[in-house]
């Protein structure tokens, strides 16, 4: 099932996507709320980010082609993990489907996607096993990890590279019903494909990840982690338009400008 969070006529609410209509329900989207018998088309309502998450983490290199490529352009030895590595990202980047990514007038031109795979937390969960780790997922979407190369490799944290306005797009909803080895990442750029994987061709998959993580942190409802790229990306600029489809979940949109 897919769940949406959207805004119609300056009322924010919720709702279960089927086709192209939307089925409003009472309540938040964790809540599986009741149908109202309300119904819209989807291209009547602005998608928002399916949960502002209490925590947002975000999976640390997590694909082999990602770190080595990322190490070939830095000039350095590949230091590929040896286990789960977890960050956090923050909730003033995160924006909607079609909403617009603003890189900062001073940015330099490294500014690039990272097509993500997101896990939402539909459970309170503490000390899981890999083995039943997928029982505290509620389902999945997407997400648009937007960095500025140059502030992130010059700062001695992640604040503006990752954290940046609306450098965290996600969306366009969760989807609950997932076969995580059937999925598959692709990323166009204005219409051009530039890479295509298997999304859960991952060095630590899902449930490594939160079996690692439960096991210090409890994870609440809401939460989300990011679960890293593959590949290089490409550089975005202004007039673009980045879309990532993700098998089974759907396409997360969004058009790019340079702040004047």
């Amino acid at each position: 099932m897919r769940y949406a969070r959207f805004e119609k006529d300056g009322v924010v609410a919720c709702g279960i996507v089927e086709g192209d209509q939307i089925a409003v329900i009472d309540g938040k989207i964790l809540d599986e709320g009741d149908r109202t018998g309300k119904t819209y088309t989807l291209d009547s309502v602005k998608l928002l980010p399916p949960v502002i998450p209490k925590t947002f983490y975000a999976a640390g290199l997590n694909y082999l082609a990602h770190v080595l490529e990322m190490a070939e352009e830095r000039g350095v030895k590949p230091n590929i993990p040896e286990k789960p590595d977890i960050g956090y990202r923050a909730n003033n980047a995160l924006i909607g489907h079609d909403d617009t990514i603003i890189i900062p007038k001073d940015a330099t031109e490294m500014v690039e996607y990272e097509a993500e795979l997101v896990v939402v937390i539909g459970k309170q969960a503490k000390h899981l096993s890999e083995a039943d780790a997928l029982s505290c997922v509620f389902g999945y979407t997407i997400g648009n990890d937007v960095s500025e190369r140059t502030w992130q490799r010059g700062d001695r944290t992640f604040w503006r590279g990752k954290n940046a306005d609306t450098f965290k797009p996600m969306g366009p909803w969760i989807e609950t019903d997932i076969d995580l080895d059937s999925l598959q990442t692709t990323v166009r750029l204005n219409g051009e494909t530039t890479i295509s994987f298997e999304t859960n061709k991952m060095l630590f998959g899902v449930e490594r990840y939160i079996s690692a993580m439960s096991k210090y942190l409890t994870l609440y409802p809401g939460d989300v982690i990011w679960m890293g790229t593959e590949g290089k990306s490409p550089q975005m600029k202004h007039g673009d338009v980045c879309e990532i489809d993700i098998t089974g979940i759907g396409t997360l949109r969004n058009p790019i400008i340079r702040e004047s």
